[in-house]
């Protein structure tokens, strides 16, 4: 960039500024409607500031699945679908996981606009190859606007602000200053945004500085403040959660709770607040049922086994079909067949919300609360994560039961592509609505579901604690479980088996040696990352199918990050040139190439190639379904025996091989170990080159931590409730 020869306001000055600007949200009054964010007095500029440093040393890469993923749609120059500057808006529908068939094509763009926008990226020395994601972001005018506001490129999938600082030099010359006010404004959306593909669903005002000062923005304060005042940044103050509250109050001011200064992005701030002003609305507007007459139940004779149970619970329903009252819900719950399915069975008689947390085993207490609920004639339903979710759980829940109430991915729920409809409200036509998997809902897709929900809906939240958080913004299903504003019942049901018993190890911080007789679980180690390579593709070519019947297209290779030599690519490669070696002679792929649609971050599809041509690749899922995927999709299809964890979130697979190369640790948590050792059903292999950094995680490292304000504002709003 261009540099200037004017003065720096020192950093005496700029923490004046944004103190001062810290004051002012201090002493804003709440506000919740999207676009009328508070008046904002900005700091006044120095017209003589320039940069305070060089140019900024290379940051770190970025982590998270999304963050990954859209930096690769960028390096292969295949167009993604570009997040724009602030998030959507909680109401509009978000396809968590589209089923490949219904999969919609990218709207077309005439040609005539995207070569404008090409001309104008040309020039400025920008890759043509953005232009589609460019008029995505920023619409039909994109080249005007980024001719007015060459940051603006900032807002484009993969983008960093090198590059837009670079792009700009090539637009503006000598005009691009570091100090120019359009720059400064696109680095604090885009430092929001590059924070939400992280997990954080907002962040610190003092970390938004701080990163703004590593940006060479000499007045931070007046960025936010500009940021704030166009509405696209929400400003909050909000008080310490729990322990770091207590933590942080000093003994000279008991009085006064330690608070923090909250940045958020206008559509995830709206969302939060959407989803926490919803879940408090289904509890404010639930009324249970009412048993008939004295409550007291005929029919029951004097048997006193299970079977008696159940036809008290149906003679209860009988008498009320829509609302059932405590007697039926009781014995519903005597009918249940564990003493944990019993517990889910009572806390959902009671309450509209309610949460359930255990491992794999714990989702039979969910199938016997739906079977439970279409004995006492309730509209109910369950959805999942993903297809083989849905699959597994319809299997436990029965033919019967599903019969009434329904299995289903959320994208099949919310889209009504399958399942119980709309009423005439909008709302889905249910009295229950079971939610698997629910710690991978971020606070978009969550305040979707709750959107959709009548009052008086009852709605059961499943999920394992231990495993990783959403692929998108938010801790949904945590913060829902530290606020304790619902029934929350933990399930005494453990996950059998040596896998079973090394991840329930893991939960507590405890990586321990288990017995495994048949070889259920193998840990072997490597002395850097390309023997780690060397030794999983044995295991998946090899020694599993010949040792254990378990064939190589039921083995899948989980490791922490798509590049390096243990990552993704390398895994792919290796194994494409044992088990389908070929050209690619369809854009990368072959026939027979084993392969993953991932048609949104943290999503994906597996799938085999049949074949391609003009048309597209020709895909067979793993459900049995076909599509044809045209070139124009084709870049969010990678090759799939080898994945990260969080791409295989939501599914197992009878063979599983993590492999920890040598420079796994940064990305290692106990959270991350947990959710990869226990994608594995009959086997687990850990091929292990990241030394003492395994231990260290599962023991010292919980999970990487993430912003969140859903917590403090469920507390708020229940508080004022009151």
């Amino acid at each position: 960039m261009t540099e200037t020869g004017g003065g720096t306001p020192g950093d005496a000055e700029k923490a004046a500024k944004v103190a001062q600007l810290a004051a002012q949200i201090r002493g804003m009054a709440p506000f919740k409607k999207a676009g009328t964010p508070p008046p904002v007095v900005l700091p006044d500029p120095d017209p003589t500031t320039g940069p305070t440093a060089g140019p900024e040393a290379e940051e770190a890469a970025e982590t998270g699945a999304a963050a990954e993923e859209t930096a690769e749609a960028v390096e292969s120059k295949v167009p993604a679908q570009a997040p724009a500057p602030a998030a959507p808006r909680p109401a509009a529908p978000r396809p968590a996981a589209p089923a490949p068939a219904r999969a919609a094509a990218p709207a077309p763009v005439d040609a005539g606009t995207l070569r404008a926008v090409a001309e104008v990226l040309a020039a400025g020395g920008a890759p043509a190859d953005l232009a589609a994601p460019a008029v995505a972001a920023l619409g039909g005018d994109a080249a005007e606007l980024l001719r007015e506001d060459p940051w603006a490129v900032l807002g484009l999938p993969g983008v960093r602000p090198e590059h837009a600082d670079g792009f700009a030099r090539g637009l503006l010359g000598a005009e691009a200053r570091p100090e120019d006010p359009r720059r400064a404004h696109a680095l604090v959306l885009w430092l929001l945004s590059q924070a939400s593909l992280r997990g954080d669903s907002a962040l610190e005002l003092d970390q938004v500085t701080a990163e703004l000062g590593r940006h060479r923005v000499p007045d931070p304060a007046a960025a936010i403040g500009a940021a704030m005042e166009d509405g696209q940044v929400l400003p909050f103050q909000e008080v310490l959660p729990g322990a770091e509250g207590r933590s942080a109050q000093s003994d000279e001011d008991e009085e006064e709770a330690p608070t923090r200064t909250l940045l958020a992005l206008e559509g995830l701030a709206m969302a939060e607040d959407s989803l926490a002003e919803k879940l408090l609305q289904l509890m404010a507007t639930f009324v249970p049922g009412e048993d008939a007459g004295d409550g007291t139940e005929d029919g029951t004779g004097d048997d006193t086994g299970e079977g008696a149970a159940e036809d008290a619970a149906e003679d209860a329903a009988e008498e009320s079909a829509t609302a059932p009252g405590p007697a039926a819900w009781e014995a519903a719950a005597e009918a249940a067949p564990s003493s944990s399915a019993k517990a889910l069975v009572r806390a959902v008689a009671d309450a509209p919300l309610v949460l359930h947390t255990g491992g794999e085993a714990a989702r039979a207490e969910p199938a016997a609360l739906l079977a439970a609920a279409t004995r006492l004639g309730l509209r109910a339903c369950a959805a999942t994560w993903t297809d083989q979710g849905r699959d597994s759980f319809a299997a436990l829940v029965g033919p019967d039961t599903s019969a009434l109430a329904p299995v289903l991915t959320l994208a099949e729920l919310l889209s009504g592509t399958a399942g119980p409809g709309r009423a005439s409200d909008g709302t889905l036509a249910l009295d229950l609505l079971v939610v698997l998997d629910a710690p991978l809902l971020d606070v978009e897709l969550a305040a979707t579901v709750l959107e959709s929900l009548a009052d008086g809906t009852r709605l059961v939240l499943s999920g394992d604690p231990g495993q990783l958080w959403s692929p998108g913004p938010g801790r949904f299903f945590a913060d829902l479980l530290a606020a304790k504003v619902c029934p929350a019942v933990a399930s005494r049901t453990p996950d059998f088996g040596p896998i079973g018993e090394l991840v329930s190890g893991v939960g507590i911080g405890e990586l321990q040696p288990v017995e495994a007789p048949d070889k259920e679980v193998v840990i072997l180690t490597a002395k850097d990352g390309g023997e780690a390579v060397h030794r999983a593709i044995q295991l998946l070519t090899d020694s599993i199918p010949r040792a254990l019947g378990i064939p190589a297209e039921q083995v899948v290779l989980i490791t922490p990050g798509h590049g390096g030599p243990g990552g993704t690519r390398a895994l792919n490669a290796a194994a494409k040139a044992r088990l389908n070696p070929g050209p690619g002679r369809f854009g990368g792929f072959d026939p027979g190439d084993r392969v993953v649609d991932s048609p949104a971050p943290g999503l994906v599809r597996p799938a085999r190639v049949l074949d391609g041509d003009a048309t597209g690749l020709h895909l067979e899922y793993a459900d049995g379904s076909r599509r044809t995927l045209p070139p124009a999709e084709a870049g969010r299809l990678r090759h799939g025996w080898a994945l990260t964890v969080h791409q295989a979130l939501g599914r197992r697979w009878p063979g599983v091989v993590v492999v920890l190369p040598e420079d796994a640790g940064p990305a290692l948590t106990r959270q991350w170990v947990y959710t990869a050792f226990g994608r594995g059903e009959r086997h687990l292999s850990v091929v292990h080159a990241a030394g003492p950094a395994l231990a260290q995680a599962v023991a010292e490292r919980p999970a990487q931590p993430r912003t969140t304000r859903l917590r403090a504002i469920l507390a708020e709003n229940a508080a004022e409730a009151e």
